[in-house]
């Protein structure tokens, strides 16, 4: 059976601080401001799925108590809907699209709202205290290793130097700040609350100030030093190379085939990998090769390809071993100049991908998410 993306809608991304732009709004608030714009977009069959998926990572204070029922209760959806709160670490939003494309290829339902929030100004990063992030009894290889940690380890593993870091961070601020005000590519960014306009985005940013920013997470190999062995690596990643801690939300709205309104992409396949713990950030390249597998198709066939930017060393690590042209990724700028809303990532991203498809009348599009301890999610579609 056929499943569709009948259109996918997101927030801008709000900087993860008392005054931030999305600050003032519940996760919740952020939720139901993206089912609204798609009710106006698809009309009332947004209104009424059989179930809502969200991918939230931090599921505890603001974000705690069952996101996606809390999400579902605040929009007054029908008391029938299904919810279902999903943490899969930074896959999390593409995770619940692709279980959504699962219960609707399976028949199970026939459409479904999915996708993601975060709100790290209200539930900030290991806000949920997890036994998990300080226990020390585990084997070394599946001890907690944080996200920026293992991304200095994986440049360093990768001879992956701090000037090819330096670039693809410049390059992402530079297209963000050049595509800001596109109206094709910005089309689903919903203006949300006071916020109509990206937030992070550093347009300031140059080659020399990134060459100068000095590395910003060097001491953390000691405090993690158990989990590493004691292996010690030089820190290359500052916080010019990593992606703003922000606010976002992103919901889809997937379903089979005749439901009403015109979808805007099938999918074609959708995979998801874990990976080793020990190499981390890796997991999404290997999901990427599933999902292209099984699509039957190739990197050079994709149109479009939207990458999660889990620090500058995925990003370089993927232009370098890849032949992919770099006109095709991100075109819109990346994680490294907009933020990571951790749970809300992968729906955001596939809501770029719509965008960024639509603008170029491309065919096959690609989304990739990667994230810590060996997560990995991709998804390809076909613009419609």
């Amino acid at each position: 059976m056929n499943v569709y993306l009948y259109d996918a809608v997101r927030t801008p991304r709000g900087k993860a601080r008392a005054d931030g732009g999305l600050a003032g709004l519940t996760p919740q608030e952020l939720v139901r401001q993206q089912g609204a714009a798609l009710a106006e977009r698809c009309g009332d069959i947004a209104t009424k799925p059989d179930a809502l998926l969200l991918g939230c990572v931090t599921q505890s204070g603001a974000q705690g108590g069952h996101i996606a029922m809390l999400a579902k209760l605040h929009a007054s959806l029908p008391d029938t809907v299904a919810a279902h709160s999903i943490n899969n670490y930074c896959a999390s939003g593409l995770s619940a699209i692709g279980q959504a494309v699962a219960k609707v290829a399976s028949g199970d339902a026939t459409h479904i709202l999915a996708g993601g929030v975060e709100s790290m100004s209200g539930a900030p990063f290991l806000g949920d205290r997890a036994g998990f992030y300080t226990n020390d009894e585990l084997p070394p290889h599946a001890r907690f290793v944080p996200p920026v940690l293992a991304a200095d380890r994986l440049a360093n593993a990768e001879g992956i130097s701090r000037a090819e870091l330096d670039a693809v961070a410049l390059a992402s601020q530079q297209k963000a700040g050049a595509t800001e005000n596109d109206a094709a590519l910005q089309k689903s960014r919903i203006a949300t609350g006071p916020l109509a306009g990206e937030e992070c985005i550093r347009p300031q940013t140059t080659v020399e100030s990134l060459a100068a920013a000095p590395p910003a997470f060097g001491e953390l190999q000691q405090q993690y030093a158990g989990a590493l062995e004691d292996m010690t690596f030089e820190p290359l990643h500052s916080i010019a190379h990593a992606p703003p801690i922000c606010d976002g939300a992103g919901l889809a709205l997937v379903g089979a085939e005749g439901l009403g309104p015109s979808p805007r992409a099938r999918i074609v396949a959708f995979a998801e990998s874990g990976g080793n713990p020990a190499a981390s950030l890796t997991a999404g390249f290997a999901a990427m090769d599933k999902v292209l597998a099984r699509a039957g198709l190739t990197l050079g066939d994709m149109d479009r390809i939207e990458f999660m930017e889990a620090f500058a060393v995925t990003i370089a690590k993927f232009h370098r071993d890849r032949d992919v042209d770099p006109a095709r990724v991100n075109v819109s700028g990346g994680h490294l100049a907009k933020g990571h809303p951790m749970g809300a990532s992968g729906a955001i991203l596939t809501s770029t991908l719509l965008d960024a498809l639509d603008a170029c009348v491309g065919r096959y599009g690609l989304v990739v998410l990667t994230g810590a301890m060996g997560v990995g999610a991709a998804m390809v579609v076909e613009r419609q």
